[in-house]
């Protein structure tokens, strides 16, 4: 399919609809600053529709169908998730700025959650409580009704699809408002799901700005469940218009991240991994180290190893496939800069990048970057930045790897790299973050929960904790 053969308009109930203001706004390439698209800039009104149209869908075909029929659906979405899968890459690729490789990547991931889920539409059961001879009791599962996913721009199907397919795995409707930076792929799935034979109504999505669409859509009071994924400070704002009818919650918010390796590590797996934690998706990862802890011992080693293999790396448009591709817009690269300037007016050491590359003259592209001689309460070090930068730290004692890791609003992820199991299980148990990974980064997978403490969120997604934000349990009692 051509870029000009894209949808552009609202996916309501089944329908392709303009915004009722007719108002639009544009969706930009990342690295050559061009428009790709306008698409409609929905307000209060376009979201009542879509509310209103997943509602009725709730109470008609969809919550007629058995749950082995939905599962059966959500596989055929799989089989065409990944039919689709060269054009899907190529539209996120151009939307987002991500190298190629990376979005065909995301798409096996799409892939393999919707099939997971699928298999465990009509595995979701209550369970019997012991009340004695005279009183059977016993819990039913029931989907919450209409769910509301506000995703961001820095995997734009990826983290849709990892909330749209355990909500629709559980029986609940769904409408869908992407980023506006990066909304086209999710009008794609639009189109997708249609074809695949969904109900109409079932899946809808609304593009828009958060101060105007996403607020009315949290706001609405038919939506029974809000799942959101960006940063600390939108959530807080989403938490509060959610509050207002006590909608239930999954937020997965920001992360500062520290990867620590200590002196026993497997050098050569510790850099190689970094190497992706840090600086894979251009740093645009709510789980990327963005802290480098290193025992004194194998600082120096580490560290001259990094930084070769960071000065190496190849940086390019997504469509010529190099290492890092732009950031996702003007904005997220001024923010860059000014976290640039902040960490040397604090004192840090700038030893790579912290600049534009000179080889490219359009586009949001950012070297990646690193800082030394970083000090834990600096800017830098406690604020989550969302590009290709990192700081580095040095240690000398356990308790003091803790402390670091530890000192920092956040409670995403953590990895530690070492050999001794005892070390490892300890700073499993006493890491403030939602994951802990030993010796790998980006471990787990889609049957793996997945969250953060803290001001990284709450609620998990993926895996069957995931798929049970989208049901509420109902106590039946039998007096014999």
């Amino acid at each position: 399919m051509k870029l000009t053969e894209i949808p552009v308009a609202n996916f309501i109930g089944g329908l392709w609809q303009a915004s009722l203001s007719r108002e639009t706004f544009e969706t930009v390439d990342p690295a050559t600053e061009e428009i790709l698209a306008k698409v409609p800039r929905s307000d209060s009104r376009d979201v009542d529709a879509a509310v209103k149209a997943a509602h009725l869908a709730f109470y008609g075909e969809w919550r007629e169908l058995t749950p082995a029929e939905r599962g059966r659906l959500l596989y055929r979405l799989a089989q065409a998730i990944q039919s689709y899968r060269a054009e899907l890459a190529e539209l996120e690729t151009l939307d987002n700025g991500k190298p190629l490789r990376e979005a065909l990547d995301d798409f096996d991931g799409v892939t393999r959650t919707i099939e997971y889920n699928a298999g465990a539409a009509d595995k979701l059961q209550g369970d019997t409580i012991p009340l004695g001879m005279e009183v059977i009791d016993f819990t039913i599962l029931e989907p919450l009704g209409v769910t509301a996913h506000i995703v961001p721009w820095n995997f734009p199907l990826g983290i849709a699809i990892r909330s749209v397919a355990l909500a629709l795995a559980a029986g609940c409707t769904v409408v869908l408002k992407p980023a506006e930076e990066t909304p086209l792929t999710a009008l794609r799935l639009a189109s997708i799901i249609q074809e695949v034979g969904f109900p109409n109504g079932v899946f809808n999505v609304v593009t828009g700005f958060g101060e105007e669409a996403g607020a009315a859509l949290v706001r609405h009071p038919l939506v029974r469940g809000v799942t959101f994924t960006g940063s600390a400070e939108t959530g807080r704002k989403i938490m509060a218009q959610a509050a207002e009818s006590l909608k239930p919650l999954v937020l997965e918010l920001g992360g500062k991240n520290a990867l620590i390796v200590f002196e026993d590590a497997n050098l050569e797996r510790a850099v190689n991994d970094a190497m992706e934690a840090v600086f894979g998706n251009c740093g645009q990862v709510c789980s990327a180290a963005s802290r480098l802890l290193l025992h004194t011992s194998i600082y120096s080693e580490f560290m001259d190893r990094f930084c070769e293999r960071v000065s190496q790396l190849k940086i390019a448009p997504g469509m010529e496939n190099g290492d890092l591709g732009p950031l996702v817009s003007k904005e997220q690269l001024e923010r860059a800069m000014n976290y640039i300037r902040i960490g040397q007016e604090e004192g840090a050491k700038l030893v790579l990048g912290g600049t534009r590359p000179t080889h490219l003259k359009r586009g949001y592209f950012f070297l990646p970057t690193i800082f030394a001689e970083v000090s834990p309460f600096m800017r830098i070090a406690q604020e989550e930045i969302f590009a290709p930068v990192v700081a580095v730290f040095s240690f000398e004692t356990e308790v003091e790897a803790l402390q670091k890791a530890n000192e920092v609003p956040y409670g995403l992820t953590a990895g530690v790299y070492t050999q001794d199991i005892r070390r490892a299980l300890t700073f499993a148990q006493r890491l403030e973050t939602g994951s802990v990974w030993i010796n790998g980064w980006y471990l787990g997978g889609v049957q793996a929960p997945t969250g953060g403490v803290k001001a990284s969120g709450f609620g998990r997604e993926r895996g069957l904790p995931g798929i049970h934000n989208y049901l509420q349990i109902k106590n039946v009692a039998i007096k014999l």
